[in-house]
């Protein structure tokens, strides 16, 4: 906390830093930096750039949230209330700048077939009875003119991306039907490999698509679906890159060159985003952000798995990974370190192709000083400090993604004069 205080807060007056370092250890600082906060010019125009440019943000949970806090019963959890026990609500969506959310309707890996396309039409039926009960709030966008439209309107533009290939059951048809739903992006695998498409974090199978993942691909730009490549493997990132005509995207992803963890996107993909004209939408996931918080989930899954096979008794071994903890306190991931993300995206692929993706209400741990959606102000008023223009961070909230839909749309339109589904 002192690290980012000081580093946060007093970037440019060395006095004010070796004060507040003072006064941290004592428990003082925290009055003194909201003090400075309502006074900031850099967080006043952080503010104003989001005003004019909203945020477009690439994945957010809130609907399974609702399914497993409530079964679905958005009676049971109204956002138009504060709700601190989840990290969005309509309230802190304003505060935050967010003018546009792609609305995850995630289910588990472990659901198979009918049963996997089954529930994620219920994650999708959350959603339209989100437009439905704040329709003055919340309004449903399936092309790029509908999320300025809606902005203009006041409200925020929801749009709805499937997260897992295995949502579809092989189904080129279920595909299609997403999309008539409103689906504008699916993430071709989760955590798990499915029959067509090699994960990030599976054991390889397919050497990244085979011949019917890359028919998926295909029917994606021709439907103007968004391909979204967080979760897959590299040699999948690369497949889907030769196959596809229309720009990709990663939802909710960061640089491996940072951090070392599956999940993020190695410097020679990054790098083919300017000619494809993708974006990667910066996540707030504490291991994807820090490598040091990404080097502690291993060693903690390590020491898990040792005192397992030792102990061989459940509670033991609870307690035991108690005292591990104990002597072990976890470190945390820093705004200051997502920030680091976005520079090193901006000199492998360029400002154009970057865009932020929390994971918000997906996450079980957060980011210091990016803990719900009422912060992407705080992360613009770190990106100005480190000279981004306001062009630059109009691009970074919203213009990336929409140009980014544009083309994915313009692409679905010249197949579709000429072409027909991959099957």
């Amino acid at each position: 906390m002192v690290a980012l205080l000081s580093g946060a807060i007093s970037h440019h007056n060395p006095q004010m830093r070796k004060l507040l370092v003072s006064l941290a250890l004592v428990g003082l600082a925290a009055p003194l930096v909201g003090i400075q906060a309502q006074n900031d010019p850099t967080l006043e125009r952080a503010k104003r750039l989001l005003h004019e440019v909203p945020v477009i943000d690439g994945h957010n949970d809130y609907p399974m949230a609702v399914h497993e806090k409530v079964n679905g019963d958005l009676d049971k959890l109204d956002i138009r209330l504060a709700q601190p026990g989840l990290m969005t609500d309509l309230g802190r969506l304003a505060s935050g700048g967010v003018g546009g959310q792609f609305w995850s309707v995630y289910v588990p890996v472990e659901l198979k077939g009918a049963d996997a396309v089954s529930a994620t039409l219920d994650q999708i039926d959350i959603v339209h009875q989100m437009m439905a009960r704040y329709p003055d709030r919340l309004g449903l966008a399936l092309t790029a003119d509908d999320i300025e439209k809606i902005e203009k309107q006041g409200k925020i533009a929801s749009l709805i991306g499937v997260e897992g290939g295995h949502s579809i059951n092989g189904s080129l048809g279920v595909l299609r039907m997403f999309y008539r739903l409103g689906a504008r992006y699916m993430t071709l695998t989760h955590s798990s490999n499915t029959p067509w498409a090699d994960s990030a974090t599976d054991v390889p199978q397919h050497n990244g698509l085979t011949p019917f993942g890359e028919d998926v691909v295909r029917e994606m730009n021709r439907l103007g679906m968004l391909v979204d490549l967080s979760h897959v493997s590299p040699t999948t990132m690369e497949a889907a890159l030769r196959v596809t005509r229309a720009p990709v995207i990663f939802s909710h992803s960061a640089a491996r060159a940072l951090v070392d963890h599956p999940r993020d996107v190695p410097d020679n993909v990054l790098a083919q985003l300017p000619k494809n004209g993708g974006v990667i939408m910066v996540t707030f996931v504490p291991s994807f952000i820090s490598q040091q918080v990404n080097a502690y989930n291993t060693e903690e899954t390590d020491q898990e798995k040792t005192l397992t096979a030792q102990l061989k008794d459940a509670g033991a071994v609870t307690r035991a990974m108690d005292d591990w903890r104990k002597s072990h306190p976890a470190p945390r991931a820093t705004l200051i370190q997502v920030a680091d993300h976005i520079d090193h995206i901006k000199a492998v692929a360029g400002v154009d192709h970057i865009g932020l993706g929390s994971d918000f209400d997906g996450i079980t741990s957060v980011v210091v000083g990016l803990e719900d959606v009422s912060t992407y102000p705080q992360l613009i008023r770190e990106l100005l400090r480190r000279g981004y223009t306001d062009d630059d961070i109009k691009k970074i909230a919203g213009r990336n993604i929409l140009r980014t839909l544009r083309q994915v749309e313009a692409v679905s339109r010249t197949i579709q004069t000429g072409g027909a589904p991959a099957r």
